[in-house]
């Protein structure tokens, strides 16, 4: 349903045209995840849902993919006004 807009995803990240918001920095190293971790959710992931934001109107997605030791991450990540990724939040799944 959503594969338009994840390959838009892999595209940002592999063009390393994404942000990590401090929140989702500080969530990564709470649940032991790198950004390595997160760049390959993202490749070896799918989009679960798509969310509307209520304050900005913006869309927002969480991906569910792997991490490198295996595990589940997901990430809820949107596009910038500029166009670029903003990995909003990341967090064992």
């Amino acid at each position: 349903m959503f594969e338009r807009i994840l390959a838009r995803l892999r595209e940002k990240v592999r063009l390393r045209e994404y942000v990590m918001t401090s929140h989702a920095r500080k969530e990564m190293r709470e649940d032991g995840f790198t950004i390595y971790d997160v760049e390959r959710s993202v490749f070896s992931g799918e989009i679960l849902e798509r969310q509307k934001d209520r304050q900005t109107g913006e869309w927002k997605y969480r991906v569910r993919g792997e991490a490198f030791d295996g595990r589940e991450i997901e990430v809820m990540v949107k596009f910038s006004p500029i166009g670029k990724l903003i990995v909003i939040t990341v967090y064992a799944s």
